[in-house]
């Protein structure tokens, strides 16, 4: 199933991504760095929620209390679970 979070607090605007049981596939930002988020897309591919959700959950950026990849492990979490 498709999801699409509009993200709070970082240059990015929007993030979609599929998640089919709990791997997450297809993860897309729109606007930010685009070569970084490219690169947290590409390793993330195919990992389990759990884990993306362990290890990008809390991630800062400067002086923000968030980041992409927080931001990131926000949505697919708040999308795993609204699929229980």
């Amino acid at each position: 199933m498709t999801f699409t979070y509009k993200t709070r607090g970082t240059c990015s605007s929007q993030i979609t991504f599929d998640i089919s049981e709990d791997i997450v596939s297809n993860v897309k930002f729109y606007g930010g760095c685009n070569g970084n988020l490219k690169g947290i897309a590409n390793l993330v591919e195919g990992m389990k929620v759990e884990e993306i959700t362990k290890r990008l959950s809390g991630v800062t950026c400067g002086f923000k209390s968030t980041s992409c990849p927080d931001q990131l492990a926000r949505a697919i979490q708040e999308a795993y679970n609204s699929q229980k």
